[in-house]
This record gives structure tokens, C-alpha cells and sequence, in this order.
């Protein structure tokens, strides 16, 4: 499946000040899909930090912002190794490690080859609850669902979606009556 943030993942991986990325969108869209597709093509190896009923790693933010230590706690959770450039650092579910959203400063400001993604599907909530949202040091990006054409293009109906984008009318029209996708769900 190809979803069309990929694109824009991809130009904020090769940007030259490179902040951490925050990924919003609704439940369900996607997000996690996408971040773990994002690392597995373009990194050497992804840290995948879930906050979802995981206390432990929760608490690694309450101390301090030490990008060093929070590193560490990284790569023992999740058994990788962090490597400057080559490790997708994913911290899901970050709405519920709120001081989790504030250490992305830090990233940005101390630690900025270390490519780190944060997505949340109730981040809007969780900002409201004091925290301090780390205003010019991030990147956000909005995942919506799966588009009409991205959902072509995954039940291998590419011809169909390419004529779609032909946008001739009379040829749409001979198209129109009748099942086009094939599918079997």
C-alpha cells in the first residue's frame, strides 16, 4: 500500500534542519502503519516506543530532558541500538507521556540527528492539559484515511485510478455502470 504522506515523510527525512515530526490524525487512520513503513524503507533499523499502558517508559520523562538518558532508556526497552541518522525513533501513543511532547525541543535543540516521530490520535486533548507544546521545534504533518485513490492503488486498481486522473469525462462515463474494483474482502 502507498499512502501519499509518504512523499512528505520522505522530504522530511532529507531536510537540512530537520525538526522532530509530530503526526496527528484521527483514530484508526493509519498512523502507526505508516510510521513503522516510513522506518522499515528509508532507516537502517526503527526504536518503536508505544506510551499506550507502558508506566516505565512513561516515567522516563518526569526526571529531566536528558537526550542521552532518554536515549538509553530507548535502547534498553526496546533491545536496539540508536545510531545518529539511521534510527527512526517512533514514539506512539505520546498523549498519554504529555512530558514526552515537550522533550521533542530538546531533540530539536541538542540532538537533532537523531530523526524522532511522534503520533497520538488525541494529542489535541492531551495538549490541553498544561503542557508546554514545543512551539517552532517540531514538524506536524496531519494523516487523514485512506483517500479514494490510495484505496485503488492498494486493491491494485492503478488503471482505474489512472483514469481517474485522466479526468476526460466521456471516458468516465463508459466506466460508470457496473462493479470496476474487484475485490474480495
Amino acid at each position: 500500500m502507498e499512502r501519499e504522506l509518504m512523499k512528505s515523510l520522505v522530504k522530511w527525512k532529507t531536510a537540512p534542519r530537520r525538526k522532530p515530526l509530530i503526526l496527528k490524525g484521527a483514530r484508526q487512520v493509519g498512523k502507526t502503519w505508516l510510521m513503522k513503513e516510513f522506518g522499515r524503507r528509508y532507516f537502517q533499523n526503527i526504536v518503536y516506543i508505544n506510551f499506550d499502558n507502558n508506566p516505565r517508559m512513561q516515567q522516563i520523562f518526569e526526571q529531566d530532558y536528558d537526550i542521552r538518558r532518554i536515549l538509553l532508556a530507548f535502547q534498553v526497552e526496546t533491545g536496539e541500538s540508536i545510531r545518529p541518522q539511521e534510527t527512526l525513533i517512533i514514539l506512539d501513543e505520546v498523549q498519554e507521556a504529555p512530558q514526552a511532547i515537550s522533550a521533542l525541543k530538546y531533540f530539536c535543540e541538542n540532538a537533532p540527528e537523531y530523526p524522532v516521530i511522534a503520533a497520538g490520535s488525541l494529542l489535541g486533548i492531551a495538549l490541553h492539559k498544561g503542557i508546554s507544546f514545543p512551539v517552532g521545534k517540531v514538524t506536524t504533518m496531519q494523516l487523514y484515511p485512506l483517500s479514494f485513490y490510495e484505496f485503488l492503488r492498494a486493491v491494485h486498481e492503478e488503471r482505474l485510478a489512472d483514469l481517474l486522473d485522466q479526468r476526460d469525462p466521456a471516458m468516465l462515463k463508459v466506466f460508470y455502470n457496473g462493479p470496476l474494483v474487484k475485490t474480495t474482502f
